[in-house]
């Protein structure tokens, strides 16, 4: 898929493709506020139309933060690397949080 990712990004160019992030990360903040502003408690058979939506966008934004991740050359592992400080960081000011 990184080829293929790469053959997009390079297509549209950056800029282009930085707008569309912007714009499908908005089009996945309103799936989520749809989603939970939204009664399930009489049409459960609908919940699964929401997951959907968010599951989709959700698509639309992984797929463009991997062209830019291959655009640039940034190897996964680095990503990982600092999510999980990030993560870890988090966890440590909840538990801060709770003992205060």
């Amino acid at each position: 898929m990184k080829d293929e990712l790469l053959q997009i990004i390079n297509h549209y160019g950056i800029e282009h493709q930085q707008r569309k992030l912007e714009e499908e990360v908005f089009e996945l903040q309103q799936a989520i506020t749809k989603f939970e502003n939204t009664d399930f408690g009489k049409w459960e058979d609908k919940k699964y139309i929401f997951t959907k939506d968010i599951i989709e966008e959700l698509a639309d934004v992984e797929v463009l933060l991997n062209q830019i991740q291959n655009y640039y050359q940034i190897d996964g592992q680095k990503i990982i690397d600092v999510m999980q400080f990030k993560v870890d960081r988090q966890l440590g000011r909840i538990e801060n949080e709770i003992h205060s």
